[in-house]
């Protein structure tokens, strides 16, 4: 038996008492579940699953949970089992979610009496619970290698349809060491995961290291004002985000006592400067911010002195790319207001030239594969650039390329500045047609304190570094931004409602908003 797989990391805890997993009961106290309970009920499932499959088709799983320890279970019995479980993402909806699980090859759907009706259009079977054999964990060997597929993991779908990335268990137990050993995690963490465990964040950052230290993973389902209560109702001293979380808790009224928690360490990606800033001061931890994706083949990291903004230092293999001739994008140079001038040549993709890292395909979907690994590189999708001391600064994906007046823009970039306001929470930069030709720019902003088009007009104005084709034709003023289960903006959601959802509008030539008629 391989030493690279799941199932060998699980059973290392077998016959530990420290706890593996933690969670609310319907009362709200806190119920408990030590590593051999956890794994000899992960077995019995495992064993329910796959009594149901039938031999000759895929032994896939699709699995729509909310996030608790059922689907925490159902990961270990994957693991266990060697049954590749379908993470399906409980936001989506009809024909969409039916797609994603005959997508999936699933033979059948594990979920609960909340989620069963959005499964209306699936034509596999549904079931709600399933018969477990009793007594002792079920740990015989079974036939994994390192290649073994695990799971399947959809990306977000801001691009379009969701792919399921293919997750082997040789991609997890690689990871659990590097992660908890990045991370300096032990056995004594416990990991609190209210991200939700049918997406890559989760499981890598959350579930994954806790399987190399034995550590006690708390799960729940994530809420802005019940992150603190359940902090310290759980004791954990290690959580991961990934999106927008931080601002959303940082967005709930601060208390005297907010950094009187026992979280040490805070791991995700895609915060913001500002909110990370604020949420270690505020709740007394330390925030790793990184980049990352499903697919896990461009690794950058942020290490100590790395600029406000930046992503980080690339590994030797990673590079910003022009994917119209494959060469290398020259880097950033700067104006004396720290505004970057060549955006046209220095923007490019970011790439793995090496090959396709942790990358492992889609499943079932070779023309999606085949687009990412390009020539023998790894094309990420991701726009950034690079300054002269290499550091990588996001702009976007490639969909954010804006061309305005004749000019290309990068979204990201424009969203950084417009975050520097302290009353603009969230920001959204995305094109909406122009009339005449080409895009116009459009700014979709949540508030988290008054914001007159006055006083928009005239912070766009003081930033120095802020070109003169940036500036949002129209700006829309939203309660929320519409975004996928992960946090992932639906920018085609907003392009699809466009310039008549605009709040404050500018002249053509002039900088001054004044507020649409309705």
């Amino acid at each position: 038996m391989s030493t690279d797989t799941i199932r060998d990391l699980l059973l290392s805890h077998y016959g530990s008492s420290t706890a593996a997993l933690r969670w609310r009961a319907e009362d709200g106290t806190v119920e408990a579940q030590t590593w051999t309970e956890h794994l000899a009920e992960a077995s019995a499932l495992a064993a329910a699953i796959e009594s149901r499959f039938d031999p000759t088709k895929p032994p896939h799983v699709g699995v729509l949970l909310g996030n608790g320890p059922d689907l925490a279970l159902h990961l270990s019995a994957a693991g266990l089992g060697g049954h590749v479980l379908v993470g399906l993402n409980n936001t989506r909806r009809g024909s969409a979610l039916a797609r994603d699980v005959a997508k999936g090859d699933c033979q059948f759907v594990v979920t609960d009496a909340t989620h069963r009706e959005l499964l209306s259009e699936v034509e596999v079977p549904v079931v709600e619970r399933l018969d477990r054999p009793d007594g002792q964990a079920q740990v015989e060997p079974v036939d994994l290698t390192g290649d073994s597929l695990f799971m399947l993991i959809f990306t977000s779908g801001t691009g379009g349809d969701p792919k399921a990335v293919r997750v082997t268990h040789k991609k997890i137990a690689t990871l659990a060491g590097y992660m908890s050993e990045r991370l300096g995690l032990t056995g004594d963490d416990v990991h609190y995961v209210s991200m939700p465990l049918f997406h890559s964040n989760a499981v890598m950052a959350g579930w994954t290291p806790a399987l190399a230290t034995g550590a006690c993973m708390a799960v729940a389902p994530f809420s802005a004002t019940g992150f603190l209560p359940d902090v310290r109702a759980f004791d954990a001293t290690y959580a991961n985000y990934v999106g927008k979380p931080l601002a959303y808790i940082l967005a709930t009224p601060a208390a005297p006592d907010d950094a009187d928690n026992p979280l040490r360490l805070v791991f995700g990606n895609e915060g913001g400067e500002r909110d990370i800033e604020e949420f270690a001061r505020r709740f007394d931890c330390r925030v790793i911010d990184g980049f990352g994706s499903t697919e896990n083949a461009v690794v950058i990291s942020r290490i100590p002195g790395t600029p406000p903004n930046a992503l980080g230092q690339p590994a030797e293999n990673v590079a910003v790319l022009d994917p119209e001739t494959g060469a290398e994008c020259p880097r950033a140079t700067y104006d004396a207001a720290g505004a970057v001038t060549n955006l046209d040549e220095c923007v490019g993709e970011l790439v793995n030239v090496a090959g396709a890292g942790q990358f492992d395909g889609y499943y079932n979907d070779p023309e999606a594969t085949a687009e990412r690994m390009r020539d023998g590189k790894y094309w990420s999708g991701d726009l950034a650039y690079r300054d002269a001391d290499g550091w990588v600064y996001f702009a976007g994906r490639t969909s954010d390329w804006l061309r305005v007046d004749g000019e290309n823009l990068a979204a990201a970039p424009i969203e950084r500045l417009l975050l520097r306001h302290p009353a603009i929470s969230e920001a959204a930069v995305y094109a909406v047609p122009d009339p005449l030709a080409g895009d116009q720019l459009m700014a979709t902003l949540v508030l988290r304190a008054e914001l007159t088009p006055t006083e928009f007009g005239a912070f766009l104005g003081a930033q120095e570094d802020l070109g003169t084709k940036s500036w949002p034709r129209f700006v829309a003023i939203a309660d929320a931004i519409p975004r996928t289960a992960t946090n992932k903006v639906l920018k085609r959601d907003l392009q699809a409602v466009g310039s008549t959802a605009a709040t404050w509008i500018r002249g053509d030539r002039d900088r001054d908003y004044e507020t649409q008629p309705r």
